[in-house]
């Protein structure tokens, strides 16, 4: 189906990581400027937000996937993979556990996505720097360049670099012509089309 050119170009983005790393409590910041505290129950399965974001002075329109870190969701949110022009990986700064297990996720992320999708890592809870730190910057941001993603710490608490991550991979992925060119077309990367008229994941509600 043709789109016109007033469209607004749809990415999908997800964001991964183990249970625990602040997926959501970042998310819910992003979106609803709320915060979740690390109380509120884990992510069971797939949730997602939409957000609309200019970036270079052109709209885009976000589809935003919270997946479960826990391993017994791991075959349930491997599909949700087809099609995304991003994918976030987010750990806990305060947690050298959370760190240690990236390159399983980032490994993940590289299987299961088209060629050349962007991807971006962030260290979360970055308020607990001070006090409860076990994994330093420069940790964070040489795995990120190992893997050709962006980087940043970030503090949902704080609302610290919050929208920093989100920005900066939509950046990258409006500079990848491969990733634009399929959301410009309402097509995801490495499929033959989406639903009709491009919006087929935009069911839920808006933020």
């Amino acid at each position: 189906m043709a789109l016109s050119g007033d469209t607004v170009p749809s990415l999908k983005i997800l964001l991964i990581g183990p249970s625990g790393a602040g997926k959501s409590a970042l998310l819910t910041r992003y979106c609803d400027d709320e915060f979740e505290p690390e109380t509120a129950s884990a992510t069971i399965g797939i949730d997602f937000k939409t957000k609309n974001l200019s970036v270079r002075g052109k709209p885009y329109r976000l589809t935003l996937f919270d997946t479960a870190g826990q391993e017994r969701f791991r075959t349930l949110s491997t599909s949700f993979y087809r099609g995304a022009h991003g994918v976030i990986v987010v750990y806990d700064i305060s947690s050298r556990a959370s760190f240690l297990t990236l390159d399983k996720w980032f490994e993940e992320a590289e299987a299961n996505t088209a060629d050349g999708v962007a991807l971006y890592l962030v260290g979360s809870k970055l308020d607990k720097a001070e006090h409860g730190r076990q994994v330093s910057t420069e940790e964070g941001r040489a795995l990120a360049e190992a893997h050709g993603a962006g980087f940043c710490e970030a503090s949902a608490k704080t609302r610290e670099n919050v929208r920093r991550p989100f920005v900066e991979l939509v950046d990258r992925i409006v500079q990848t012509p491969s990733l634009l060119a399929a959301a410009r077309s309402g097509r995801a990367p490495g499929t033959v089309a989406m639903d009709e008229g491009g919006d087929g994941y935009f069911s839920g509600c808006s933020c």
